[in-house]
């Protein structure tokens, strides 16, 4: 409770927002409200400083198993920036199956080795992967790594084979003008996070498909300044008494966010516009390493006292490492940054016949002082989301459905 009234009494943004949110639902509101533990009302009761949105959506079945969605919203608000953080890899995962996909008359799929060259300042070579089977690093295999354990360098290489204008336009295209991705997750300046490595997709030791380097020279609108916290570390470890520049960083609303899940997971109910050009095989891949646990792979292999069950779980179970009961998977992308905590997620249970989708951010630093490894995740914003993913659970465990889902093509094989 002192951690949470510390952060109350610091209201660290520095971003002018609107002090309205035209999207809340009463509906939302009093459903968290209601069921809200003393704890999560401190944090409802101070938007300003905790920079929270939720977005809830409910699903309802036809007696043809159509899914029809309806979402409810809190302090959603595109205009109020949260660093997305590690979720920016799902969307970067999907346009890499839709780009190979158009290499196969080169013979080229997800499971074909690329190995990836360097051709500009900052860059780096790889050519194998240890963690795979074959020990080659593949389209695959790196989505596999995003998914399982949100790893880094998985997304710097999809980031590298799609390359920075190839990304933004693709996404701009399919209607998301507000997201901006422009960088790795590696430190670079702006013109190196500009040019993007040459790539060889490599069988048998010949090449089937030679990727030369890019660059992307269209700007990006950097007029609206972010700045946040009261100070912040720089990259030589330099404390700094300004806020940290986040102008020029990635950027994804949560709409966004939870739209580009839902397009994966439900592409019937989407525009065509919004759908990613991926095949059968496409989704039943993606569904099974978004919704799988690290124990549960083998290739790659990880150590379980780490990478625990709800590593990347963070609604209901994230806090204290709690259990994940067997009739339960969640299909999601989470990230966490700078005192940010970021999750779009699909739950289901398959016992219970239940289905729904949740969205949410928090910022959770007392200090107001960023890079500092310092934030108040265990303490408030993993209980936050175990919470409010418990309370809209509990909210579908009850609610009356004329028309069960079918899960049929979600009960994967996980061994």
């Amino acid at each position: 409770m002192k951690n949470i009234l510390t952060l109350v009494l610091f209201v660290s943004w520095n971003i002018i927002s609107a002090q309205t949110h035209m999207n809340d639902s009463i509906f939302l509101k009093n459903l968290i409200w209601d069921h809200a533990s003393p704890q999560l009302k401190i944090i409802l009761q101070h938007p300003d400083s905790f920079h929270y949105q939720l977005i809830y959506t409910r699903i309802d079945r036809d007696k043809m198993n159509k899914p029809y969605f309806f979402n409810y919203y809190y302090h959603v608000d595109r205009n109020i920036y949260f660093n997305p953080a590690s979720t920016v890899k799902m969307p970067l995962a999907f346009l890499a199956l839709e780009k190979i996909n158009q290499l196969k008359k080169y013979g080229v799929n997800k499971y074909t080795p690329m190995l990836t060259d360097s051709a500009y300042s900052g860059q780096t070579v790889v050519l194998k992967d240890t963690s795979a089977e074959n020990k080659l690093p593949s389209i695959a295999q790196y989505i596999r790594k995003i998914f399982l354990i949100s790893d880094n360098d998985a997304y710097n290489r999809l980031y590298e084979f799609l390359g920075q204008q190839y990304i933004n336009d693709r996404l701009w295209q399919m209607g998301y003008k507000d997201i901006r991705i422009t960088r790795r997750f590696v430190p670079m300046n702006d013109d190196q996070n500009r040019h993007t490595n040459p790539i060889r997709f490599m069988e048998n030791g010949n090449l089937l498909y030679l990727q030369p380097p890019a660059y992307n020279d269209h700007p990006f609108d950097f007029s609206k300044k972010i700045l946040i916290g009261k100070a912040h570390y720089d990259f030589k470890d330099s404390l700094i008494q300004s806020p940290m520049d986040f102008t020029e960083h990635n950027n994804l609303p949560l709409k966004d966010l939870q739209q580009i899940l839902q397009s994966a997971l439900f592409p019937g109910s989407v525009s065509s516009k919004q759908r990613f050009g991926l095949t059968a095989d496409d989704y039943a891949f993606l569904y099974q390493y978004m919704s799988e646990y690290p124990a549960e792979s083998k290739y790659p292999h990880y150590d379980t006292t780490e990478y625990f069950k709800s590593y990347t779980k963070f609604f209901m179970f994230k806090s204290g490492r709690s259990p994940v009961p067997l009739n339960i998977r969640i299909f999601n992308k989470p990230g966490w940054s700078y005192g940010f905590l970021t999750d779009a997620a699909y739950i289901v249970d398959f016992k219970n016949k239940i289905e729904f989708m949740l969205s949410g951010v928090i910022y959770v630093n007392s200090d107001g002082i960023l890079n500092d490894d310092k934030y108040d995740y265990d303490e408030i914003g993993y209980p936050f989301f175990k919470e409010v993913g418990n309370i809209i659970y509990e909210y579908e465990m009850e609610r009356k459905r004329n028309y069960r889902p079918n899960f049929k093509n979600l009960q994967l094989n996980y061994n």
